[in-house]
């Protein structure tokens, strides 16, 4: 039976794993902006934070002498992670590089890597295990936390203020304890020891399975949350939810191994039985997640409720993935009881050390496949020398690594919308409406897709996502960053493109005879390739233009660090409900944009109208109004005014625009492709082209009166697109916003005849 005592610690644990995801979600969410969100920087900076931890575990525990009392340095050890967290809060904002910004998150990691082993000295081994669960129980409940509350509604410095408060609490809690016991100093606080000595060279077999099972366990992980990005959607809260899931199946098999450590006295068998175990659970969730959960019937437009699709996102992920995590989260306590031999930090250090690799795993397929490899090393160690067993271990993981399948093409493209789009008939021949799908290919960031509809149109996918199309809309908008950009701009030599996208709006820039340069910031390399490939006569061939040049970078690392000015920036990015992309949108990143422009310089930016909501839309539009106030929204309609998405205009200086030198610059022979362009998306003169007007800033301040603006700290846009992913309000809200438009006087430089012609179009 646990004393009270005991239980009040367990209850600490959970407190103090829960500030720990706290801790990690707004370091993630602050180094985004220094390092950007690639697969390469997220992997450098886990590594860096679990090996911190691994790190903390073996070093701190050894200078930290064992006379004194373990509740008194949990406690030290608790208030000095939350001032180091305070502090990262501020150092954060000026790392700039992947390498730099790890360093950030590297003090907090290893006093939180020193906390369990300090804590093994005084529950014991066997309690140890049990506090292991609990602390990862907590952590599942920070993910969600963090995720659906306190960044959701707040910001990264509220956040580390709650958790930082929970760590001084359970510190302050951890003396009381202390207090009341002031000579209790016992190594096997909770249980009873085996009895049973392990033979002297186990201790470095147990070490090497732990430290397989914690790099399986983590590239799993890793895997597993871009598989379920394509399934759910990649949205911060998708995030959330299998992070969460993830830890707490770790902790719920963490409770169940802690019982079974106790009551076996074959704990190195057991845990061999939890490894052969894996080669079926991951079998499993490579199954589940590439040919059950994607054809569940689900229409995730069904319901804008956030709340029902994060239920039903739950249950998806715990179907896939809880049977291994328990199993991972079970061998962690066996592999204490295995070894045992104090201290507890050599365990987990090699555990962390293992996770540490794993989220270096890439891939799908062939990374599952040789986690089930990996996986049955471990129990062949501990089996050791079992000829039979070993056997049967080799045998079942040749059969559920043969088993795995590989990604589905239409889950790459379709993601979420896979069984819906399965089920879609042609609404006239009522034949069933299938793409044919041209192209699937994984980059180092995304996986890309290109399909061809029916009709013979082809869609451009990313992580299950339609980016782009060569519809007449989607050209129509890609070809009017390009065109406005350049003609509000008297003689534009250089041009920043921000995501090669389409390609569209950078060929479109090729066609203006003034520019001389092109830089195109692309973070993942597969995605220019292919569109190159497939949409090559929509971009005019670009990447064959001497005048481009494409950086393999993040966007926003990019612009942050290039010494660079260029007379038009311009801006595609994907749907800002999409983890990352927020970050192109927020205040501080339009002001470093306008510190790169020349004078007169001309900034674009593309919205969507979809999958998004009326909240999400005003926060963008009153972001940039912020950095550019007499800045300009300009639409791109379809089927006579129905809404389909817009585009904001700024300027860095006078904002006019000169009808009469824009016209004379498209009557110059060097200006006939950009004319014919400007026709061939549907525009029969250059007076239609501008009549897509919307509105500008001083008009619509009160339609943005009750606007939250996003910023870095914050980021509170991809919160709020992350709510109305699933929704469809573009006309709505595309007539709510042109309600208050009305004729920008001072605006158009121009005759009274052309004045008077573009007035009855606007209206």
């Amino acid at each position: 039976m646990a004393s009270p005592s005991f239980a009040m610690f367990i209850f600490l644990l959970v407190s103090t794993g829960c500030a720990a995801s706290i801790y990690a979600l707004v370091s993630f969410q602050m180094l985004q902006f220094a390092i950007g969100s690639s697969e390469f920087a997220v992997g450098v900076l886990m590594g860096t934070f679990i090996g911190g931890v691994g790190l903390g575990s073996v070093a701190l525990p050894s200078v930290i002498s064992a006379r004194h009392h373990p509740l008194r340095v949990f406690a030290l050890l608790q208030l000095g992670i939350g001032i180091l967290a305070i502090l990262t809060l501020s150092v954060m904002p000026y790392a700039s590089g992947p390498y730099l910004a790890a360093i950030c998150v590297l003090p907090p990691a290893l006093l939180m890597g020193a906390v369990l082993p300090i804590t093994a000295r005084w529950a014991g081994v066997s309690g140890a295990g049990s506090c292991y669960a609990a602390n990862l129980v907590g952590a599942a409940i920070g993910c969600l936390l963090a995720g659906f509350y306190l960044l959701r509604f707040y910001d990264v410095a509220v956040a580390t203020y709650v958790a930082s408060a929970i760590s001084a609490a359970a510190a302050s809690a951890s003396i009381g304890l202390y207090l009341r016991q002031p000579g209790t100093h016992s190594e096997t606080f909770h249980g009873v020891e085996s009895p049973h000595p392990p033979k002297k060279e186990s201790g470095a077999i147990v070490y090497a399975a732990i430290a397989l099972s914690g790099l399986c366990a983590m590239g799993a992980a890793v895997v597993w949350n871009r598989s379920l990005s394509l399934v759910l959607g990649g949205s911060v809260f998708t995030f959330s939810i299998v992070a969460a899931v993830f830890l707490f199946g770790l902790g719920i098999g963490s409770g169940i191994g802690s019982v079974l450590a106790r009551r076996s006295i074959e704990s190195r068998r057991d845990m061999a039985f939890c490894q052969t175990l894996l080669t079926a659970a991951i079998a499993w969730a490579a199954y589940a997640l590439a040919n059950s959960i994607p054809y569940w019937p689900i229409d995730p437009i069904l319901s804008e409720s956030t709340w029902i699709t994060a239920h039903v996102d739950l249950s998806r992920c715990m179907w896939a993935i809880l049977p291994a995590t328990i199993l991972w989260g079970a061998s962690f306590p066996l592999a204490l009881a295995a070894d045992r031999r104090p201290p507890f930090n050599r365990v987990y250090a090699a555990n962390a050390a293992g996770a540490a690799v794993g989220v270096l795993a890439v891939g799908a397929q062939f990374t599952q496949q040789a986690l089930i490899g990996l996986s049955a090393v471990a129990a062949l160690l501990l089996l050791a020398p079992r000829v039979k067993l070993m056997g049967a271990t080799v045998l079942l993981a040749a059969i559920f690594a043969l088993s795995v399948p590989a990604v589905p093409d239409g889950l790459v493209a379709n993601g979420r919308f896979l069984s819906r789009n399965i089920g879609l008939r042609d609404p006239q021949t009522r034949e069933p409406f299938v793409a044919n799908i041209l192209y699937v290919g994984n980059g180092t960031n995304a996986s890309v897709a290109v399909s061809q509809l029916p009709s013979g149109y082809r869609n451009f996918h990313v992580n299950g996502r339609v980016e782009f199309s060569n519809q007449p809309q989607d050209v129509r908008v890609r070809s009017m960053l390009g065109h406005l950009s350049s003609l509000y701009h008297p003689r534009p030599r250089s041009v920043l493109v921000v995501g090669f996208g389409s390609g569209i709006t950078a060929g479109t820039f090729t066609l203006h005879p003034s520019i001389q340069k092109i830089v195109i910031s692309e973070s993942e390399p597969l995605i220019p390739q292919a569109a190159s490939q497939h949409f090559g006569s929509e971009n005019y061939n670009v990447l064959q233009d001497r005048r481009v040049e494409v950086v393999y970078d993040n966007p926003r690392h990019y612009i942050l660090t290039t010494q660079e000015k260029f007379d038009v920036i311009t801006s595609g990015a994907t749907h800002p409900w999409v983890k990352g992309a927020a970050a192109l949108y927020t205040r501080e990143y339009l002001e470093v944009a306008r510190q790169h422009l020349n004078p007169g310089g001309v900034i674009s930016q593309w919205l969507p109208l979809h999958e998004t909501s009326m909240e999400a839309v005003k926060s963008q539009v009153a972001t940039f109004f912020e950095v550019f106030p007499n800045g300009t929204i300009w639409g791109n309609d379809i089927d006579t005014g129905v809404g389909y998405d817009i585009m904001l205009l700024g300027k860095n200086g006078a904002t006019a625009i000169d009808l009469g030198d824009i016209y004379k610059r498209l009557n110059n022979p060097d200006h006939l492709r950009v004319a014919e362009s400007i026709q061939g998306i549907g525009f029969r003169s250059v007076a239609e082209l501008f009549a897509t007007y919307s509105g500008r800033g001083p008009d619509l301040l009160p339609w943005l009166r009750d606007a939250e603006i996003n910023r870095d700290r914050n980021l509170r846009l991809q919160y709020l697109a992350g709510m109305a992913m699933n929704v469809y309000q573009n006309q709505t809200i595309y007539n709510s916003l042109i309600a208050h438009r009305r004729f920008p006087d001072g605006l158009f430089i121009g005759s009274a005849a052309v004045e008077q012609v573009l007035r009855s179009l606007i209206r």
